[in-house]
């Protein structure tokens, strides 16, 4: 399964700089003036992940492939972007075809990168982003939803879902609650903008990194419950330009313990709801995504459609047993390896090996 972040906020807020630090390139342009990123970026990146690099070795596999995320590097949005301001339209366009958002907020100071606003306050650059996220939503949901529409979807669900997002926006309110409220896949194929996933990422100054400042604080009051990262755009590219034994003395330096960019990618693939499963042998050890409530035969079709067409049974290990056991035969011996049907619900860590007809 492919899943695609995209990296939004206000010009010169560290969009390209964050994006080439997480994808370890410098294929965005970075520069001190606004939309010096017209056409998005795009990077795909290893989702870290401890586990893998384990179960490998206990498998003596020749190859190890880690799971994928990728990310998109999106214009700067401006005030008025849903009427067409700045590259609005060409903002809307490439932020339908991600599954979930980043928001990249400026938390510092400097008199040496513009600011497109005079003053640093984070909420209200979430809250312009928001805004026109809103505004997009309303414009596309009052063509969907009148009327005289002849394309009215037959899906009472999604039609409940589009009402119902519609009265909200009408009334200003952002209809980001309704994801409490209807499956996943529905929310999914509505395509409202406002409904996407969310992780919210400051980016700090140097001397904030461990403690944040006064304007993370801000953000953390503001946004209680949600999925909040924060990082130093700028260290990161730097500690991504330095060899393994120099990135991990110049973290130590800094007291930083882990690289903020892991955790961002982890919160991105905590807030699409996924999990991780794993396929084992002398051949490769290989990670394989899917979402968090996934059956057998549905997380087979994540390797091949033929797995769950002629899918029989999986034989499963938790993660935990497959590392005390010391792999597969050891799971077998002490009976921790188990035959499930195709009602089973795989689990997070779960080692797996599909039988099926070809």
């Amino acid at each position: 399964m492919s899943f695609k972040v995209g990296i939004v906020g206000l010009p010169n807020v560290g969009k390209s700089t964050m994006f080439n630090a997480l994808t370890k390139s410098k294929n965005a342009e970075a520069a001190n003036f606004p939309f010096c990123t017209i056409e998005p970026n795009v990077g795909v990146v290893s989702v870290p992940d401890e586990r893998i690099e384990k179960i490998s070795k206990i498998a003596i596999s020749k190859k190890t492939i880690p799971t994928l995320i990728t990310f998109v590097d999106i214009a700067g949005l401006v005030a008025g972007a849903s009427k067409g301001e700045g590259l609005g339209n060409k903002f809307l366009s490439h932020i339908r075809e991600v599954d979930a958002i980043v928001h990249l907020l400026r938390c510092f100071e400097s008199d040496e990168i513009q600011n497109v606003n005079k003053t640093v306050d984070p909420v209200r650059d979430f809250e312009i982003i928001e805004t026109e996220l809103m505004l997009a939503d309303l414009e596309s949901l009052e063509k969907r939803i009148g009327k005289k529409n002849k394309n009215v979807v037959e899906n009472e669900d999604l039609n409940k879902l589009l009402e119902q997002a519609y009265a909200l926006l009408k009334d200003g309110k952002n209809p980001y609650s309704l994801r409490n409220d209807f499956d996943s896949k529905i929310i999914n194929s509505a395509s409202i903008l406002t409904l996407k996933p969310k992780i919210i990422v400051c980016n700090t100054g140097e001397e904030s990194i461990e403690s944040g400042n006064q304007y993370t604080k801000l953000i953390e009051e503001h946004f209680k419950g949600e999925q909040i990262v924060n990082i130093s755009a700028e260290i990161e590219q730097q500690i991504t330009e330095l060899g393994d034994s120099e990135a991990s003395e110049f973290m130590r330096d800094l007291n930083i313990q882990e690289t903020g960019l892991d955790r961002v990618i982890r919160s991105s693939y905590k807030a699409l709801d996924l999990s991780t499963y794993f396929t084992a042998g002398p051949e490769e050890t290989r990670a394989w995504t899917i979402p968090t409530v996934c059956k057998a035969p549905d997380a087979a079709e994540v390797i091949h459609t033929d797995f769950k067409k002629g899918f029989i049974k999986v034989e499963t290990i938790a993660y935990e047993d497959f590392i005390q056991c010391k792999g597969e035969s050891g799971a077998r011996d002490k009976g921790k390896l188990r035959i499930e049907g195709k009602d089973y619900l795989v689990k997070d860590g779960d080692v797996l090996h599909f039988r099926f007809n070809t």
